[in-house]
């Protein structure tokens, strides 16, 4: 009840703020689980699928968003589980599986499932490599995977967070459903994944029209978090000696 009470308030205001509309929604079938990949540059991505599409979805989201303390990280919670997130560890290795098998579940039910494959959010608007975990999944649970390719993101939340902008205009690409049953059994082999995921991601790339980058978008955000670091360090090494002159 939370999930549609919540759609219920959000759902106007999203439209009457942002003007969002979808194409492609023949795509989305009335009834049976199929796995929703869509490109993702902001935070408000969490809502604008859910609570445009008209199906209940359930996302697969970062356990940060339900370790807060306090009366508000309650609030964030209760927020969170509204909207239909799940959470999720996303360190790898066992709590890895642990998510793979939290997916399998609501596709088991029947259920939309919601994720991002290439992991996190672009740190620059462009489309990055996709992880093998959607073409797993896909694959064990035997279901299609409808790439959604939501464009204008970036416009309303540049940086990927902060105060949305209001008034610009949002629109959601929905794909035609993948099919990857010709590799049933395959879940196991890392090169059928890759293909799979990198299948999906030129799907997206044509939705949305990003730029796509051939890699992780959790390494581009390392190595430009690395080059500001070194721009501070040269920029403090550069004011040294007009310090220690000062000081002279």
């Amino acid at each position: 009840m939370g999930y549609w009470l919540v759609k219920a308030v959000l759902a106007p205001l999203l439209k009457l703020f942002f003007r969002p509309y979808i194409t492609g929604a023949e795509n989305l079938s009335a009834q049976g689980a199929a796995i929703l990949a869509g490109n993702h540059t902001t935070f408000l991505d969490n809502f604008m699928i859910p609570l445009v599409v008209p199906r209940r979805i359930t996302f697969l989201a970062k356990s940060d968003y339900f370790t807060g303390k306090g009366p508000k990280g309650w609030l964030s919670r209760q927020f969170f589980s509204g909207v239909g997130m799940i959470p999720i560890d996303r360190a790898g290795g066992a709590a890895s599986e642990a998510a793979l098998r939290t997916g399998l579940r609501v596709l088991e039910a029947g259920d939309l499932l919601a994720l991002y494959p290439e992991g996190t959010r672009s740190p620059d608007g462009r489309l990055y490599r996709g992880k093998t975990g959607v073409a797993r999944m896909a694959l064990e649970a035997g279901v299609p995977v409808i790439p959604v390719g939501l464009i204008g993101m970036a416009a309303v939340q540049p940086g990927g967070g902060g105060m949305p902008k209001i008034g610009r205009k949002i629109e959601l690409r929905i794909g035609k459903p993948l099919d990857f049953s010709r590799y049933a059994g395959m879940e196991g082999d890392r090169f059928v994944l890759r293909s799979i995921t990198d299948e999906i991601m030129y799907e997206l790339m044509v939705l949305s029209g990003q730029e796509y980058v051939d890699t992780y978008a959790t390494k581009a955000k390392a190595d430009i978090e690395d080059a500001r670091s070194a721009a501070r360090e040269a920029l403090v090494s550069s004011d040294a000696p007009v310090a220690a002159r000062r000081a002279s």
